[in-house]
């Protein structure tokens, strides 16, 4: 059995504490949060939107060694938070579909939990990816609605496979 993948959340405090994913994974015990950028993980991966380097199963070693990252801030202030020197190796998430409440069905708005689980999941650690998302109450809305390029994305075998699975996803995708 493997251990534990290391999960710590960066938190800005930029968001209601009633709806923050990253709050609630902290309360379950799930996930680490610190306050400061200073205090994250030096080689972990950092699921950061502005990173030019797709997430995918070859990061699933140094996940598992270093850990993962999450950057909980408002989508208002992400690019500022972001672009800071943030310690580790950065790494965007494919395009995927929001299942919470507030961004149903938008891409690329994910919850901090949401992000962390489609990691794991690509990674091919599903039980994981469900034991986070399993304590709120849409929690399975996500992989329902992002069942199918989920199991894609987690086929690719690098930063360009999965850049191309996202083009042919976008090129498929059509906004209702």
């Amino acid at each position: 059995m493997h251990k534990l993948v290391k999960i710590v959340v960066y938190h800005a405090g930029q968001c209601d504490p009633k709806k923050c994913t990253a709050l609630k994974l902290k309360r379950h015990g799930l996930v680490r949060l610190v306050r400061q950028l200073k205090l994250l993980p030096k080689r972990a991966i950092v699921l950061n939107p502005f990173s030019e380097i797709a997430f995918s199963a070859a990061d699933k070693l140094r996940v598992e060694r270093f850990g993962l990252v999450a950057l909980d801030c408002s989508w208002e202030h992400a690019e500022k938070v972001m672009m800071k020197h943030v310690r580790g190796t950065s790494r965007c998430l494919p395009v995927l579909l929001a299942g919470n409440p507030v961004n149903f069905g938008k891409l690329t708005k994910l919850t901090t939990a949401e992000a962390l689980a489609a990691a794991l999941y690509i990674i091919g650690l599903k039980k994981e990816a469900y034991k986070l998302l399993s304590i709120f109450k849409w929690g399975h809305t996500f992989f329902e609605i992002n069942q199918e390029r989920l199991e894609i994305y987690g086929k690719a075998r690098n930063s360009t496979e999965m850049v191309k699975l996202q083009q042919a996803f976008m090129e498929n995708f059509e906004i209702s």
